[in-house]
């Protein structure tokens, strides 16, 4: 009986050893220590600007993102302007991704023929497991320069007349695989206004919402309602659409009562009002080159 159980005890060390030969996990692997490793959160947006806003989304180290954003005139003009169709805005941009929690940008925009540059900055970032962090928040300083020739030449123009600023905080969770929302309130800072009725200073809080309605598409939202120091004859900002994921790009369609479309355009510059028809149509493009291929280590 002793030998018997000897040799059972002797085949079944021989058969995990066997098997741990073939790359097969052995018992203790089936183990659960309980220790679980910090997993951090990504794709809450499709892409680093929820429609005019930007997310809480990065780019890796070493991408770059070559952004081109269309927009067309109100659709509510009818068949005489095709729809708005006949009228077209449109900013070129280009993001690079310097590492996964730093990324700098900088654009062009045919509306008052705006140069734009950013820098954004992840300091927490969503995580599940030891040390990880319900939300992401990220931070986003910017400034404007605008191009278009002086109103009136004969006075003494600076150049810091053209410049404008912001900063903004954004926090944002990813809720499930389906849902994600971020809330983002914005300082915007012009130095030179049109009259001395406006503002100077202008206040707001981005709404951003992203729901998936299948692997490759999802519903978008983007609004952001003025706080204090609405410019005269100013709207809040608002925008739906849809994103539409195919292979190396993002193509998104949406609607949106703003024009300008960087920060400063939209959250100062904004006529259209959305629930009464005053809506284009646009579309977002993004195509990613990876510039810097991450370096590798052999084991």
């Amino acid at each position: 009986m002793r030998k018997t159980v000897l040799l059972v005890v002797l085949l079944v060390n021989v058969f995990v050893l066997a098997q741990a030969q073939k790359g097969e996990p052995d018992l203790l692997s089936l183990v659960d220590d309980g220790k679980k490793e910090k997993e951090f959160i990504t794709n809450a947006f499709k892409a680093t600007r929820v429609i005019n806003g930007q997310s809480i989304e990065f780019l890796g180290n070493g991408v770059l993102d070559l952004r081109i954003l269309h927009r067309f005139g109100f659709v509510n003009t009818g068949i005489k302007n095709l729809f708005g169709l006949d009228q077209a805005n449109m900013r070129i941009g280009i993001d690079y991704g310097i590492s996964k929690r730093v990324m700098v940008g900088f654009g062009r925009s045919n509306v008052n023929k705006e140069l734009d540059v950013f820098v954004k900055y992840r300091p927490i970032w969503q995580a599940d497991g030891p040390g990880g962090s319900p939300v992401s928040v990220v931070l986003v300083s910017g400034m404007t320069y605008n191009t278009l020739p002086w109103t009136n030449p004969n006075r003494e123009n600076y150049i810091t007349s053209r410049m404008g600023f912001y900063n903004q905080v954004i926090i944002g969770r990813k809720f499930s695989k389906s849902f994600s929302l971020q809330l983002a309130p914005i300082f915007v800072h012009r130095n030179l206004v049109d009259s001395i009725t406006d503002n100077n200073d202008t206040y707001a809080l981005g709404i951003g919402a992203r729901m998936k309605l299948s692997n490759r598409v999802a519903f978008v939202m983007d609004y952001h309602p003025i706080l204090a120091g609405r410019q005269t004859g100013t709207e809040d900002p608002m925008s739906i659409g849809f994103d539409i994921e195919t292979g190396g790009h993002v193509f998104q369609l949406h609607f949106s009562n703003a024009t300008g479309m960087n920060e400063k355009a939209f959250i100062t510059e904004t006529r259209g009002k959305f629930w009464k028809g005053d809506i284009r149509f646009g579309f977002n493009l993004s195509r990613v080159f990876t510039i810097v291929k991450p370096k590798t280590y052999r084991k």
